[in-house]
């Protein structure tokens, strides 16, 4: 009975100290759950991160959880950035959820998935502020099913 007790602290200790080395590059995570699993294409989500560190390299990621009614392979986002100092930059963003052959990509169980992707590498935030970010679903269509969640990461690295 001891030995499991002390085997049972021993995992935890490790299991923390596993979970916060994972973790302590993150520096803004936010996700948005789509209302029904239907991104309607006048559905612009938006995020807001304070950036102050402006010599620091980021690393940029959208997350996105689709479950299996998503009718494409692919996701186009437009994504909107605005600087502190009023300027915007717009990108066009492809995420590949499903293979070739129709497999899904990604992490989960059941009919839903997770995949990050790494959108932007290396990058320097050289104004101090804040920098809004729109996410925008680009795929042509009023209403896009299967959509679950739409997030953005940005870790330091």
């Amino acid at each position: 009975m001891r030995l499991s007790i002390l085997t049972y602290l021993f995992l935890s200790v490790i299991l923390s100290v596993l979970f916060i080395s994972c973790n302590h590059n993150r520096f803004f995570e936010e996700s948005v759950k789509i209302e029904d699993g239907i991104w309607r294409s006048d559905n612009i989500v938006t995020f807001s991160a304070v950036i102050t560190d402006t010599i620091a390299v980021y690393n940029m990621y959208l997350d996105v959880r689709n479950d299996i009614s998503y009718p494409f392979s692919n996701l186009y986002l437009f994504l909107k950035t605005e600087f502190p100092n009023g300027q915007i930059a717009k990108d066009t963003i492809e995420c590949m959820l499903a293979s070739y052959d129709g497999k899904w990509l990604g992490s989960g169980i059941g009919s839903v998935r997770f995949n990050r992707f790494l959108f932007q590498q290396g990058i320097s935030f050289r104004m101090s502020g804040t920098y809004r970010f729109e996410l925008e679903q680009a795929m042509r269509v009023a209403e896009l099913n299967g959509i679950r969640d739409i997030g953005i990461r940005i870790d330091k690295e």
